[in-house]
C-alpha cells in the first residue's frame, strides 16, 4: 500500500501558555493516555496500591442489586451502564449505598459489598487471582482500531456492506465532504460548540471531558482536527492525537454542531467515520484508533464501531492493564435476565478475548448483539444452569435508599 508523508508534518499552531505550563499539560496527558509500557505499568501499580481508598458502591434498580468496588473510573464506565440497562425505561433512579475500602481489602471477595452481582475493578493480575466460580474476568474497556496493512480498497471493503450502502446514499443527499482545519480560532469554536455541547447533551452529569488547554496543547497543536461538512458547512468534527513514531492516529474528542440530536439521526457520525478512514488511507496513517467502550455487546457504541471494519483490542494505555472481575452471588430471575440481555466480551485464561452469551431453557442467547470482529476469538455459549450451579437461589436482599 503506497503511503504519503506523515499527515502531521506541517507547522504546528502557536503555543498559548508558557513552557512550564505546557510541560505540565503534556505530563498529565501522557499519564492519562500514554501507551509506553513503563508508564502504563507505573499507572496501573499506582491506581491499585494497597493503602489507597476506593469506592465501594451498591446499586439497586429494577429488582436487581449490583455492587461495584475498586478503580474509580469504573463508576462511570461500568456501574452507570448497568444502571442504564436496568432502568431502560428512563423513569427509575438507582438507589445507591456508598462506602470505601482500602486497596488491600479488595483482594478478598468477602469484603466487597453484598449484592446479586459483584463487580471489582482492579489490575489484570489481581482479577485473575480472584475466585473463578460463577465469575468472569472482563477487560475494563476495549478499543476499536483500523489497520492500514493492505490496499485502501481492501481496507474500505472491511466496512459493513450496509454501512457502505447507507453512506453512499446519504452522502449524495446531504452533500457530505471533509476537510482538515488548522485555524486555532476555529479550534475554540469546535471545543465550545461541538465537543462540549455534544458531551453535555448526550451525557449530562456523566460527561468526562478533556480541558480546553490540554486539548489545544496536546491534541490540536500536533494532531489533526478532521471536520465533516454538509453542503460546505461544518457540522461535525473529530480532534485526534498523532504519534509519528508509530503512525497511529487516535480519535480523542468528537462532536456535532450544537450537540444537536438531528445530526445523529442523519447519520453524521457514521459518515464521518467512513470519510475519516478514507482520508487516513490516503495520508500515511498506519492505524486509526477509534477509542473504545465498555465490554458489553449490548452497548450501542460497541455495535456501531464494530461495523466500520475495526479490530477489537485491549486499550494501549493504562486501561489495557486493568480488568473487571464479575461474580454472581445470587441466582434470581432478574440476574438471569440481566446476564442474558447483556452478553460480554471476556478474557480467556490464555489472555484472548471472546464473546460470552448466557442462556437457559427460557432465555435464548441474545445473538442479535453480534461479536464477529477481528480480535474477538469466537463466541462461547454458557448455560446459566451450569454457570450458577453452586450459587444459592433467592430474591435480592432488601433495597437500600440513596
Amino acid at each position: 500500500m503506497t503511503r504519503k508523508a506523515d499527515p502531521v508534518s506541517e507547522t504546528t499552531a502557536p503555543a498559548r501558555v508558557p513552557l512550564l505550563r505546557r510541560l505540565r499539560l503534556h505530563a498529565g496527558y501522557h499519564w492519562r493516555n500514554s501507551g509506553h509500557p513503563l508508564l502504563t505499568t507505573a499507572r496501573v501499580a499506582w491506581d491499585t496500591r494497597d493503602w489507597a481508598r476506593f469506592p465501594a458502591v451498591r446499586s439497586d434498580l429494577g429488582g436487581l442489586s449490583i455492587s461495584y468496588s475498586g478503580l474509580p473510573e469504573g463508576l462511570a464506565y461500568t456501574l452507570d451502564f448497568t444502571e442504564q440497562r436496568r432502568g431502560a425505561d428512563g423513569e427509575r433512579t438507582a438507589a445507591r449505598r456508598t462506602a470505601a475500602l482500602r486497596g488491600r481489602d479488595l483482594r478478598s471477595a468477602d469484603r466487597l459489598p453484598d449484592a446479586d452481582i459483584t463487580i471489582l475493578g482492579t489490575s489484570a493480575a489481581r482479577a485473575r487471582r480472584m475466585p473463578a466460580d460463577a465469575a468472569l474476568v472482563l477487560p475494563m474497556r476495549v478499543h476499536f482500531v483500523v489497520d492500514f496493512d493492505d490496499d485502501a480498497e481492501v481496507v474500505l471493503g472491511r466496512i459493513s456492506k450496509n454501512e457502505r450502502r447507507r453512506f453512499r446514499r446519504n452522502a449524495r443527499r446531504h452533500r457530505w465532504g471533509s476537510e482538515i482545519v488548522r485555524d486555532a480560532a476555529w479550534f475554540d469554536h469546535f471545543y465550545e460548540h461541538y465537543y462540549s455541547a455534544t458531551m453535555h447533551n448526550r451525557h449530562g452529569a456523566r460527561q468526562r471531558t478533556e480541558s480546553r488547554e490540554s486539548a489545544y496543547e496536546c491534541l490540536f497543536r500536533t494532531g489533526r482536527l478532521f471536520v465533516l461538512t454538509e453542503d460546505g458547512e461544518r457540522i461535525a468534527g473529530r480532534l485526534c492525537h498523532w504519534n509519528p513514531a508509530t503512525g497511529v492516529l487516535t480519535s480523542r474528542l468528537v462532536g456535532v454542531r450544537d450537540g444537536a440530536d438531528v445530526h445523529y439521526a442523519n447519520g453524521v457520525i457514521k459518515a464521518m467515520n467512513v470519510l475519516f478512514i478514507e482520508w487516513a488511507a490516503a495520508n500515511g496513517v498506519r492505524q486509526l484508533d477509534f477509542q473504545g467502550t465498555e465490554p458489553f455487546l449490548s452497548k450501542g457504541t460497541y455495535q456501531s464501531k464494530r461495523l466500520i471494519g475495526t479490530r477489537v483490542v485491549l486499550p494501549p494505555n493504562h486501561f489495557g492493564g486493568k480488568r473487571l472481575w464479575l461474580r454472581v452471588r445470587r441466582d434470581t430471575p432478574a440476574v438471569r435476565d440481566f446476564l442474558v440481555a447483556n452478553p460480554f466480551v471476556a478474557e480467556t485464561e490464555q489472555g484472548f478475548l471472546e464473546a460470552v452469551y448466557f442462556h437457559d431453557a427460557r432465555r435464548p442467547p441474545r445473538l442479535d448483539y453480534p461479536a464477529n470482529s477481528p480480535g474477538v476469538r469466537g463466541a462461547r455459549h454458557v448455560d446459566l444452569d451450569e454457570f450458577l450451579a453452586a450459587v444459592p437461589e433467592g430474591s435480592s436482599t432488601r433495597s437500600v435508599t440513596a
